[in-house]
């Protein structure tokens, strides 16, 4: 299915908008991650802790996958497909994100060497897949915001909701000492131009495939 032009253009500027806005960020990083450091505190640190296991997404498939079934079986397979959607599309922009953040080799703001990017080698090694090494972007950020992002598209008010949930996840990443601001500015505003364009690429697919799943399943009711 052909994005339209109207569409590429608008994820191009979500991508030229987060160049700039993470170009901006990179001066603050190192006093905005001592500012949101709360690995001292254990009150804050068990907080951002659960806030930070919400980005892992297996947290937004298990839900998505038993409500797209619930929907289905109330014969609402608009709905359904609407909440399949939102749920492939988080865990895209966070298969995305994961798949960068190997390739860049961005060092964690706890790494035991200078702060950088360092690719897919280093002093010798690979270091794809290494944690000290896949900082940028952030995953789980990626996660949380497409999430948001594919809510928002679909329904303002719930897209509204979502955003709590990702500021949320990309606050505990950067507090734990995860990752760094720019780190989690950056999925962000990939996760939101990758999901403009699935809303396109997806959707349409989506909703015709759960509308054929529910005429089959109300036929085999009426057999």
């Amino acid at each position: 299915m052909a994005v339209p032009r109207i569409v590429l253009w608008r994820s191009f500027i979500w991508l030229l908008a987060g160049a700039g806005v993470v170009a901006l960020a990179w001066p603050f990083d190192n006093p905005v991650d001592a500012a949101l450091d709360v690995t001292k505190s254990p009150s804050l640190h068990h907080f951002a802790w659960w806030c930070s296991k919400l980005g892992e997404g297996w947290v937004p498939a298990v839900p998505g996958i038993l409500f797209a079934i619930l929907f289905i079986l109330l014969n609402r397979p608009s709905v359904a497909a609407k909440i399949f959607f939102v749920l492939l599309t988080c865990e895209l922009t966070g298969l995305m994100c994961l798949i960068l953040r190997i390739l860049f080799g961005r060092t964690r703001p706890t790494a035991p060497v200078p702060q950088g990017f360092y690719g897919i080698w280093h002093d010798g090694h690979w270091i794809i897949g290494k944690y000290q090494f896949s900082a940028f972007p952030s995953g789980h950020s990626a996660t949380a915001v497409g999430l948001a992002a594919a809510a928002w598209l679909i329904h303002r008010g719930w897209g509204a909701i979502a955003a709590f949930y990702a500021l949320a996840v990309m606050w505990s990443r950067v507090a734990l000492q995860c990752h760094h601001l720019t780190d989690v500015l950056a999925s962000a505003f990939l996760s939101i131009s990758l999901a403009v364009v699935l809303k396109h690429l997806l959707l349409p697919p989506v909703e015709t495939q759960f509308a054929k799943l529910h005429g089959r399943l109300q036929k085999s009711r009426t057999a």
